[in-house]
């Protein structure tokens, strides 16, 4: 194997770990629970393009902008991760489905929609802390490529589309589980959720302090 190719295989590998396309379809169907399957559809594929873009600008500027503003990586992952922890926290202690809120979901309105299309499934279920901080290491700025800015675009969308195809594939796993257990994976993935959000702030803490024996764990 090549290096190059070598390379790509590492930033695809990163980009699937940090974006998590399996891990996003708990938090997909938690968020659009009884609604249409006409109106998952549609809020899949917001939350898609609307994570492509951030991603893709964190990618191409990411690390610009950060200089620009001062703000180091640990900064922003530590920010990132009680982000993360306290959309874990609405996960484990949100209120189970009733037949009510069902009723109250289908009628969905378009705002409401585009709102759940953004948070929490394009930020940060998809494009989370860890994402975001995975698009800015795969740019290197002192060692610009244009090759290599193309690879690291193409990389990024394939992931994020095949975490599209995962949700619109995930209407006969709303079917197996049912309203009880889409409650119980989500409450699961939340608690998950959770300790990984504590670890990347406990990383991030250990870099900055340059703590020996710290854990190595985290988003990257």
């Amino acid at each position: 194997m090549s290096a190059q190719l070598h390379n790509i295989v590492n930033e695809f590998v990163m980009m699937w770990v940090l974006i998590d396309p399996i891990g996003t379809v708990p938090v997909f169907l938690l968020a659009t629970r009884g609604m249409r399957p006409a109106q998952q559809r549609q809020i899949a594929v917001r939350a898609t393009y609307t994570a492509a873009a951030v991603l893709l600008f964190f990618a191409l500027g990411g690390q610009i902008f950060l200089q620009a503003l001062g703000i180091p990586l640990t900064s922003f992952q530590i920010a990132g991760g009680i982000i993360l922890f306290l959309f874990a926290l609405t996960m484990v202690f949100g209120e189970p489905i009733t037949k009510q809120s069902r009723e109250e979901v289908e009628e969905a309105t378009e705002e409401r929609v585009r709102s759940i299309a953004v948070y929490p499934l394009a930020i940060p279920a998809i494009a989370g802390p860890g994402a975001m901080l995975g698009a800015v290491m795969l740019a290197d700025i002192e060692h610009f490529s244009v090759v290599d800015r193309v690879e690291d675009i193409v990389i990024i969308l394939v992931v994020v589309g095949i975490t599209l195809g995962f949700m619109l594939a995930a209407k006969p796993v709303i079917r197996v589980l049912g309203d009880s257990g889409i409650n119980v994976t989500g409450r699961i993935m939340g608690l998950i959720l959770a300790a990984v959000a504590v670890d990347s702030v406990l990383v991030a803490v250990a870099k900055f302090f340059s703590i020996k024996g710290a854990p190595t764990g985290g988003f990257l």
